[in-house]
């Protein structure tokens, strides 16, 4: 939803079945469907919309693109109503430069475009641009008691490696996201196993202004996938990460053939020589699996025929080749994309201009319930 690029996307299906999304496990998922149950729809025939973000800090990685991106494109072909945004507002809750920043902000616009968000049939626009997002924020912000944010996982985890402590912008963010996601009133949310927490206290503040001004947020529900998280090349019981320090962990959508290929030979295995796929026994191998099956599109029995009469040390050259190859289209659309700033601003300014003429009539609504003229 917001941390690491990682993404928040709200989904409408108008079928009854469970489409999933997003990066959790099988525990994870258990828990959020029951949790699902106890939040039944009171608009059958509400907007059919699709609402997601992605923070402007850092060029997107394999597991940004695998675990949320490549989903994006095909939501916007299924769905009628769809927005991306790029959340410039989250990535402040740590210190940015103004002038990376900036750039930023237009990369990742580039970035998503490459990849194939098409502004015909998806609304992409910036975040900061749209003010409703920040007014419904400081209202929903006034409905959470403080013990509720301060004992939410991903707050404990960045005080913890932090001097002094996070901010204030850094606690209630979960807040704004739950504003993204119910300003456009959307009905269900992908989430990746560490935002459970978060999901939770969007339904819980959508249930809340429901009881106490009327039924004006449908309360969302999760879409889930049993997709696992990529893993880092580096050390594969953790999560791949953009702000790994270990440079050779991360394969970024624009590294280059060369530095993808080096950085899959000196990816974390073991002492086994045969591919096989046993993630609790074989976690680097198994990672290269999943890559692999992901990338290729097929499932991961069939990526482990491609490996028959291959060693580890080749596999690696295998699943870095298919790497190289998915990202090469993308990666010279990005080159082109970024020679044109006014082409990405203009994207960025008409998306968000679309955007206000959906999020202005729910403000107006909220504000004028809870008293504001």
């Amino acid at each position: 939803m917001h941390q690491d690029n990682d993404c928040q996307i709200a989904v409408i299906k108008n079928r009854t079945r469970h489409h999933c999304y997003g990066n959790v496990g099988t525990g994870v998922i258990d828990s959020a469907l029951k949790a699902n149950a106890c939040f039944p729809l009171f608009q059958k025939d509400a907007v059919k919309r699709v609402f997601s973000g992605i923070q402007p800090t850092g060029i997107p990685h394999l597991g940004n693109y695998l675990g949320a991106i490549e989903t994006w494109v095909k939501l916007q072909e299924e769905h009628g109503s769809v927005l991306y945004s790029i959340v410039d507002l989250h990535s402040i809750t740590v210190p940015q430069d103004p002038a990376v920043l900036r750039q930023s902000i237009l990369d990742m616009t580039a970035v998503l475009l490459a990849c194939g968000i098409n502004p015909e049939k998806s609304i992409l626009f910036q975040q900061s641009q749209v003010s409703e997002h920040t007014q419904l924020s400081w209202i929903l912000t006034c409905m959470v008691r403080l013990p509720r944010l301060q004992h939410l996982h991903q707050w404990k985890a960045k005080i913890a490696t932090q001097k002094h402590g996070g901010t204030v912008g850094l606690l209630t963010y979960p807040v704004l996201q739950a504003a993204d996601i119910l300003l456009y009133k959307s009905t269900h949310v992908p989430v990746g196993e560490d935002q459970v927490q978060h999901m939770e206290l969007v339904q819980d503040l959508a249930q809340g202004f429901n009881k106490k001004y009327g039924e004006v947020f449908p309360v969302p529900r999760s879409i889930l996938t049993s997709m696992k998280k990529v893993k880092s090349l580096r050390d594969p019981s953790a999560k791949m990460s953009k702000s790994d320090p270990d440079k050779l962990a991360t394969v970024r959508i624009t590294d280059s053939p060369e530095e993808i290929v080096q950085k899959f030979r000196k990816a974390v295995t073991d002492f086994t020589s045969e591919v096989t796929y046993e993630p609790a026994r074989r976690a680097g191998v198994s990672n290269l699996v999943a890559i692999h099956a992901a990338v290729v599109g097929v499932p991961v029995e069939e990526a482990l025929q491609h490996s028959a009469g291959l060693d580890t040390a080749r596999y690696k050259l295998l699943v870095a080749d298919a790497v190289i190859q998915k990202f090469a289209p993308i990666k010279s659309e990005i080159e082109k994309l970024k020679t044109d700033r006014g082409h990405l601003e203009k994207v960025l300014q008409v998306g968000s201009a679309k955007a206000r003429e959906l999020a202005h009539p729910v403000c107006q609504e909220v504000k004028k319930l809870v008293g504001l003229l």
